[in-house]
């Protein structure tokens, strides 16, 4: 059986890539960074195997591409505070007409060009 462990996402500078996601997801360094690569995890997570989300970041030179194939989607109780705090922190609003009229998401990318949703869950029960 498998299971979804790590999400790898391309950058070209690891280290301004690093500090985002760590600030935006709270997640640590699984261990010591090296130039070209670093394993997020959420700050529960005791061994590499164990349940809870992963992202890794690679440094690979390929360009961004859009639009992109993949991408990741967050979840949020403060949807508005959520986005601000995220574009503080670096991200960027996405300039996207494809939104419907009852749309519970937006879409950012983070100081890499990777984007991701952030999803209104706080009406949800």
């Amino acid at each position: 059986m498998l299971s979804l462990g790590t999400t790898v996402l391309t950058v070209e500078d690891i280290t301004r890539a690093g500090d985002f996601w760590r600030a935006a997801l709270g997640y640590v360094d699984r261990s010591e960074p090296s130039d070209d690569w670093v394993i997020l995890d959420p700050p529960y997570k005791t061994d590499w195997d164990a349940p809870g989300a992963s992202i890794a970041l690679s440094v690979t030179g390929y360009p961004v591409h859009y639009p992109p194939r993949i991408h990741l989607d967050l979840y949020a109780d403060d949807q508005a505070a959520e986005i601000a705090r995220l574009l503080a922190l670096g991200a960027r609003e996405v300039d996207f007409d494809g939104y419907p009229p009852d749309a519970d998401w937006i879409v950012l990318e983070d100081t890499e060009g990777n984007r991701f949703c952030v999803i209104d869950t706080g009406d949800r029960g």
